[in-house]
């Protein structure tokens, strides 16, 4: 039963006034309990363990209320079946007797801002041979900073010992002074930045990741595991050669295990081989090692780890769904070579382009600069992840012998199609900044329209801390863009944007357009409509949080209050990729189409997925 509640002297609940004195917020919860009842005056209510244990979402509300505030808690109240007694109330906070402030301590919900799209990891290995490491990777990161802003680190091998530094944070602050740096010596070397995930945003979380035992391994990743439960279990079970034991919840730590182990077994197989060769090469045997690693882990993989003894080791899965790009330059030593996650990164650093690693292939740069391939997984055509050239890539990189930058005008050409053959009346062009750019300047250029910069971006504005109520959430929205009378006064808009995904920003921003004067504001999205997450790497909002999920295009144009609004066909954006790469005929699309190249995602995986993402 909930019911209103008077605190007394027997009992351990706050007081009446403690109670309105607490600030009422609408956390991230909120959001799945509209308000639909009469609300009476704010008071306290008093929730028994036994019933906040059986409903989930009442369990959400105790364990978070001053998170989700009485919104939440009074839809929650109003929906479930183990609650009666008169209509709910409105609180502000949730009295609590002890048994459940001890369930709230025990399951405090993660705190995580509403989110649209997250963007993927960053990561980078350089190995040189005439001067330390550390300043080339530090630069090959801030290149490759768009890719994450949570968290950076480094790690340095002089040949006789590692050097690591990493910290939360953009990579200019964890790297702070020279100093920092100065420790980090050697020839070789990796780093990684990494974008914020649910409950992962303790320095502990921060890449790269290692083990002692065999050799000593650092490892860094880009992507996700999809089978990462199942590898826990095996890699504490009797069927590994060690019951690891690991620090943190990331998927990146356990593929590192995973390739520790498949070390050892090698290993030990050569130790058991009546002919095996006591000067076998260590090559030989991480080759075979990541051979057995591709066979086990399921997902989207593109790593680079730093071997004591052996060198550098970079591979990419069989799919190819995360890029990977080996770059080579010439020192008077001999070659030198670089491995990172776009080839943007090169040029600040001296190094040019060669090609990108294979899907399925190991390379491993030994301490001498001696390269060697090997393909691990059967060569197959990559499928990768179409959302790098929408969204996650820099424009100034080729990533599976495409052209970011060409790929984004393709998109505006295409898009330009559509728009002609809806007939509407625009006078202006204008891109929501930054990514649409290149999409919205080849629109314009094909329906002979002026392009227009209407939308100022406040690049000071920092990290956007969760925003516990929708006010200040719309707040954040205008504090990060705003718009100019001059370009829209009494205008017919075009808005272009990479995407649209939650919608809730695209809402305000046409707003703020018509705010500004605008006479009418259509939309065009140089992306199809985002529909199911990503899980190969991503960070996206859960399936219920997509804005067009179970909407038609044209319910879409009514809750974003716009004018008009296409978006881009599928067909016509993988049309592009093979367009500019014959050679690749399909890529990972899932994230509009639901279709999930490595075939191992299905409904109890995605509701284990989104469950996670909640906190619960």
């Amino acid at each position: 039963r909930i019911q209103p509640h008077e605190a007394t002297a027997s009992t351990p609940s706050q007081s009446f006034k403690d109670c309105q004195d607490q600030p009422r917020l609408d956390g991230p919860s909120s959001q799945h309990y509209p308000p639909t009842l009469p609300i009476p005056m704010t008071t306290c209510m008093h929730v028994p363990f036994s019933t906040a244990s059986s409903h989930r979402g009442l369990s959400a509300a105790v364990r978070g209320c001053s998170h989700v505030g009485g919104k939440a808690v009074r839809q929650v109240a109003a929906r479930s079946p183990f609650l009666q007694g008169p209509s709910p109330v409105r609180g502000s906070c949730l009295t609590l007797s002890p048994p459940v402030r001890q369930f709230q301590s025990a399951h405090r919900p993660r705190t995580r801002a509403p989110r649209d799209v997250t963007r993927a990891c960053g990561i980078i290995g350089v190995s040189t041979q005439e001067s330390d490491a550390n300043l080339e990777i530090y630069e090959g990161l801030l290149m490759l900073q768009h890719r994450g802003q949570d968290s950076a680190g480094i790690v340095t091998t002089d040949r006789t010992r590692f050097h690591e530094h990493k910290g939360n944070g953009l990579v200019k602050d964890v790297f702070d002074s020279q100093d920092v740096l100065g420790k980090l010596t050697g020839s070789t070397g990796l780093g990684h930045v990494r974008y914020p995930t649910a409950g992962s945003s303790s320095v502990q979380e921060a890449q790269p990741f290692f083990v002692n035992s065999p050799l000593g391994i650092y490892l860094i990743h880009n992507g996700n595991l999809t089978n990462t439960d199942a590898l826990r279990t095996l890699l504490n079970s009797s069927t590994s050669f060690f019951n690891r034991c690991m620090r943190t919840s990331s998927d990146s730590e356990v593929l590192l295990n995973v390739l520790a182990d498949e070390i050892h077994r090698a290993h030990q197989r050569c130790l058991l081989e009546d002919a095996c060769d006591p000067n076998r090469k260590k090559l030989d045997l991480v080759a075979e090692a990541v051979a057995a690693t591709m066979k086990l882990i399921q997902g989207a993989y593109s790593c680079i780890a730093l071997i004591n003894g052996v060198g550098l080791l970079a591979f990419r899965d069989p799919h190819g769904i995360r890029p990977l790009v080996l770059g080579r330059r010439v020192g008077r030593r001999g070659e030198e070579w670089c491995v990172a996650s776009e080839d943007c990164a090169f040029g600040p650093i001296g190094y040019e382009r060669v090609r990108d690693v294979a899907p399925g292939e190991m390379i491993l740069i030994d301490d001498g600069g001696n390269l060697v391939s090997r393909q691990c997984t059967p060569l197959v055509p990559a499928t990768p992840c179409i959302f790098e050239y929408i969204y996650l890539a820099r424009p100034d990189s080729v990533l599976n012998g495409i052209s970011v930058y060409n790929f984004q005008l393709g998109l505006g050409t295409r898009l330009a199609a559509s728009i002609r053959a809806r007939g509407w009346d625009i006078d202006l062009v204008c891109p929501v900044p930054d990514g649409s750019r290149p999409a919205a300047i080849q629109i314009s250029a094909e329906l002979g329209l002026p392009y227009r910069e209407g939308l100022v971006k406040n690049r000071y504005v920092g990290r956007t801390f969760i925003m516990p109520s929708q006010r200040l959430r719309e707040v954040s929205v205008r504090r990060k863009l705003n718009a100019m009378p001059a370009v829209f006064q009494g205008k017919s808009v075009l808005l272009v944007d990479d995407s649209i995904v939650r919608g809730t920003t695209m809402r305000q921003i046409v707003d703020m357009v018509r705010r500004a004067g605008a006479a009418r504001v259509y939309l065009a999205s140089a992306s199809p409509p985002v529909r199911y997450p990503n899980v190969y790497g991503v960070d996206m909002p859960n399936r219920g949080e997509f804005v067009a999920h179970t909407l038609s295009e044209e319910q879409v144009c009514g809750v974003l209050a716009a004018d008009g609004l296409v978006y881009q066909s599928v067909e016509d954006l993988v049309g592009v990729g093979r367009e500019l790469n014959p050679a690749i005929q399909a890529f990972d699309d899932s994230c509009f189409t639901g279709r999930y190249v490595t075939g191992d995602i299905n409904e109890t995986y995605m509701r284990n997925l989104e469950e996670a993402g909640r906190g619960k």
